[in-house]
């Protein structure tokens, strides 16, 4: 019974590692989505920036014909907040500093970020389980020697006290196990 439980725990301790290496990958994956992502947002901040920039220097020029031709080709996510600034009577210090101004991948790098974030949460947590079930298979492995040692020609009250200790582990390790999640 003991060698099979020790086999049962090495098996668990090898599925859970696997679990551990995909939730370690897949976090991994979804970092480099949220990097591009964030990179995208990036991009479109410095074409606003530009944009914007060149609009501001019109408009202080007061060439209305240059800073509407401008106006005209903003970006339309940089258009959401552009006007959210001007019908808020351009308190803020710019249309970048409005709720509203939401560049292209900017909140697809905020979710892979957060899914990059629970994956590798979820790999802390396959890792400490498969180091419970690694501990487990050397208890249980503890347990054949202890036994195997009582057997050997020994005075027997040493024998006894290595088969109760070996009893002791058993099943302290047998009731820890009941409460371990299991991969099939």
């Amino acid at each position: 019974m003991t060698a099979i439980l020790t086999a049962w725990c090495g098996f668990q301790a090898s599925k859970w590692s696997g679990e551990r290496a995909i939730a370690f990958a897949e976090a991994s994956a979804a970092r480099v989505e949220a990097t591009d992502a964030d990179g995208q947002a990036r991009e479109a901040r410095v074409v606003d920036l530009i944009i914007y920039a060149e609009w501001v220097t019109a408009t202080a020029q007061g060439d209305t014909a240059l800073a509407d031709e401008i106006e005209a080709r903003f970006t339309p996510h940089f258009r959401v907040a552009f006007d959210a600034w001007q019908a808020d009577g351009e308190s803020e210090p710019g249309p970048f500093a409005m709720a509203e101004y939401v560049p292209p991948g900017t909140e697809q790098s905020a979710e892979r970020s957060a899914y990059a974030e629970a994956c590798f949460a979820d790999a802390l947590e396959d890792t400490e389980r498969g180091d419970n079930y690694s501990l487990l298979t050397v208890l249980f492995a503890l347990v054949l020697f202890l036994t195997a040692m009582a057997q050997r020609d020994i005075h027997h009250v040493a024998a006894w006290i290595m088969l109760g200790l070996a009893g002791l582990i058993a099943v302290s390790g047998l009731i820890v196990l009941f409460t371990f999640p299991a991969r099939f």
